[in-house]
């Protein structure tokens, strides 16, 4: 069958190629599919914000001018509410970001008026700042505390390229040790020494700053592994053995951990002649979880709320305390 159509066909142009219609035609077709043909695709125009936008952030409802979020044009929100991107709405038209809203005030009140949390908040707020990278907000909150403390801490801990490595193997120590004998808190051995420090037995062990001037082959000498769990030291800073314990203490203690230590005498290997280590080891204890306050104290068991453990323990348990049954049994957790 033939078609007749009213136009002819035209004699110049090379078989096969495209007619100007036809490329119209291929022109007109949108390059990325329609909300239409793809389902949850977005629009292909800018989309356009009122001069007060509201705001649905993780379920919190918050009101601000168009100008307040875009008042700092490197930041996320920013290149968010441009235009360029397409934020989706709720149900009552507030626009949503899918993030918890809990600090978002904080955030807010910094691009209004340059308002900085309280301390209490400037950890959680830091996160936020991040997240919408907000640098001035950033620059300011690093020098509050206790973020301007947190870098001079780190600072030294930078000295100890393995701090992060040591204290997860005390965590990991500590909880085989706790599974292993299935108990509450699980003991291990810490050294701690801030410098090489061998010496006689004529010479003071607690004089922290002798040094010994040695050549390497006799400083081959001197070294040797301390029968412990984990080490810290040496390092050169004026912080000293007790700045590491306390930061020892806190990175645990940030875990849910709750850490005891105390220092259970020094290491005495004998090194070479009549030079000792002399390092100071410490024990720590960790505890994975609390008993209840019900649990502390009774009139019937000391130590022990509401329970009769002597019907259950034959002899009873010695001392008036269980945490002292408990060290008696477990030991020094080894």
């Amino acid at each position: 069958m033939v078609v007749v159509t009213g136009r002819e066909p035209d004699s110049r142009r090379p078989a096969g190629a495209m007619s100007s219609s036809d490329a119209e035609d291929d022109f007109l077709e949108p390059a990325t599919p329609t909300a239409t043909q793809a389902g949850h695709a977005l629009p292909l125009l800018p989309q356009e914000f009122p001069e007060v936008v509201p705001l649905n952030i993780g379920g919190a409802h918050f009101t601000t001018r168009l100008s307040t979020l875009r008042r700092y044009e490197d930041t996320m929100l920013a290149a968010m509410f441009s235009g360029r991107h397409y934020i989706p709405t709720d149900a009552e038209g507030r626009y949503f970001i899918d993030r918890d809203g809990t600090y978002f005030g904080d955030v807010l009140n910094f691009l209004r008026s340059g308002d900085l949390p309280q301390r209490q908040r400037v950890r959680a707020v830091y996160k936020e700042a991040q997240y919408y990278a907000i640098g001035a907000l950033l620059e300011q909150l690093e020098n509050m505390q206790p973020l301007k403390g947190e870098k001079v801490r780190q600072a030294f801990l930078g000295l100890m390229p393995y701090y992060k490595d040591h204290l997860e193997r005390i965590v990991e120590i500590a909880r085989l040790r706790a599974v292993q004998r299935k108990a509450r808190f699980a003991k291990l051995k810490v050294c701690i020494f801030k410098e090489e420090m061998p010496i006689t037995p004529y010479e003071c062990p607690l004089l922290s700053s002798l040094r010994f001037e040695r050549s390497d082959s006799d400083g081959q000498l001197f070294e040797h592994h301390c029968e412990v769990d984990v080490s810290f030291g040496p390092w050169e800073a004026v912080a000293d053995v007790y700045d590491l314990l306390h930061c020892l203490v806190t990175d645990l203690s940030a875990q849910g951990l709750m850490v005891d230590h105390q220092c259970i005498g020094v290491c005495d290997k004998h090194l070479v002649n009549h030079y000792y280590c002399k390092r100071p080891i410490y024990e720590f204890k960790i505890t994975w979880w609390r008993r209840p306050p019900t649990l502390q104290s009774s009139p019937c068991c000391p130590g022990v709320g509401g329970l009769h453990l002597s019907k259950w323990f034959d002899p009873p348990i010695p001392g008036g305390s269980l945490e002292e049954w408990e060290d008696d049994i477990w030991g020094d957790g080894v």
